[in-house]
Order: structure tokens, then sequence, then C-alpha cells
């Protein structure tokens, strides 16, 4: 079975609106819905937003449900003017930028402590453009984060999940594909108000490309 782990409400409707026969639960104080899509059984967790919701969300999928594979999918804030607000994008690879071990282990920012690299490699499925994603847990226009992840991790988009979600699915051996439509581009003015502005875009379009997603994971996983 295939699992969608997504941080909010808003981001998850667009998903249970391509599902048949959704039935919802309470796991963990998560809403856990389950259904069909494509004619397969699928499970949606809502997580919440933020790197130890996403880890939560994440192993729930894995250890509760036996997840087969997980779909992250959701918005993401663009760091260059290449990117179009509303288009979907796939992740080949995923850091969490604000994981600091400098001092300690005189490893690069963002490279996990069990880790030899910053970046967690994904597979990937459709025709998408392929990205590089940061996660950290905050939103902000801070102009040192923003040099950070461009000049530094040279990251093309940046989450408060995705990262956290590729770490679990890491230790695990959990295939994990994720694909993110963007909501704000960075430079293009504030990104609190280009994300409320763009929001309905991305879930539209999220809407629109569910079902194609989930099948491109589902012929991946098996073939």
């Amino acid at each position: 079975m295939i699992c969608f782990v997504i941080a909010l409400d808003g981001e998850a409707e667009p998903v249970l609106a391509n599902m048949q026969g959704v039935e919802r639960e309470i796991v963990c104080n998560k809403k856990v819905y389950r259904g069909k899509m494509c004619g397969e059984e699928a499970r949606v967790i809502v997580c919440g937003v933020g790197k130890v919701n996403a880890a939560m969300g994440a192993t729930l999928a894995i250890a509760k449900y036996n997840a087969e594979a997980i779909i992250n999918a959701g918005t993401a804030g663009a760091l260059n003017g290449t990117m179009r607000v509303g288009d979907i994008y796939a992740v080949e690879c995923a850091a969490e930028y604000d994981y600091d071990l400098r001092q300690i282990n005189g490893t690069e920012m963002g490279v996990i402590d069990e880790f030899e690299e910053r970046w967690m490699r994904l597979p990937v499925a459709e025709d998408y453009a392929i990205k590089k994603l940061a996660t950290g847990d905050r939103f902000n226009d801070d102009r040192a984060d923003y040099l950070m992840l461009t000049d530094d991790f040279k990251a093309d988009l940046r989450d408060m999940e995705g990262g956290a979600i590729a770490h679990v699915c890491a230790h695990s051996k959990t295939p994990l594909y994720m694909f993110k439509t963007v909501s704000d581009i960075a430079g293009s003015g504030s990104t609190t108000e280009q994300y409320g502005h763009n929001i309905e875009l991305c879930y539209k379009n999220l809407k629109r490309d569910t079902r194609k997603i989930f099948q491109a994971v589902l012929n991946a996983i098996r073939g």
C-alpha cells in the first residue's frame, strides 16, 4: 500500500478528492484517511507542520500501515526565478539545512550524524523537472538563510517537512517519492503574502495531477 504523508489539511484535500470510499480515523492525534485510488488501497496521513510532525507521520506510515512507498506532496518555496508558481517539481534529493553538528563533528551544515553527506537521495517517477529540496523548521524571509540555501546548499526548493520524511525513509529503506508545487519565489516579495495569494492555484494543480503521480509511483515500485 502507498501512503501519502502530507503536512496540512489544505494540501491533503486535493489528494482526498481523487480517492473513493474515504474513511477517517485519528491515530496519535493525527488524521489518517483510508480509501482507494486507481483501484488500489491508499492512506493519507495529515502529519502537521514541521520536522517532528513529518517524521512522526512517516513513522506511522511505515510501522503501523506497512507502506510499500510514501508520497510526500505539498507546497514549497522556490529559491530561484527559473521556477514558476503553481508548477509541480519532483525532488531527487533532500537535506535538513538546520541540522548543525559542525562544532562536534567538523562536518558541513546539514550533515546528519549517521550519514556521510547532507543530501539524501530519492527515487523519482513521472516526467516532472527534478529539483533539490532543503528542509528546516522555519518559514521566513531571512537573508542569511537565503544565502546559505542558494550559495552553500545550492538548493532549488525549501519546506518544513520533506527532509525529515527522507530521514525516516532512509533508515527504514522505504521508497519516498516527493512532489512539490511552488507557492512562493524568493526575491519576489513577502513569502507570506505570496503564499496566501498563490495557495489555491497550488492546490488546484495538485488535485489535477494526483492520480497521475499515484499511478507513476505504483508503476515504479511494482514494475
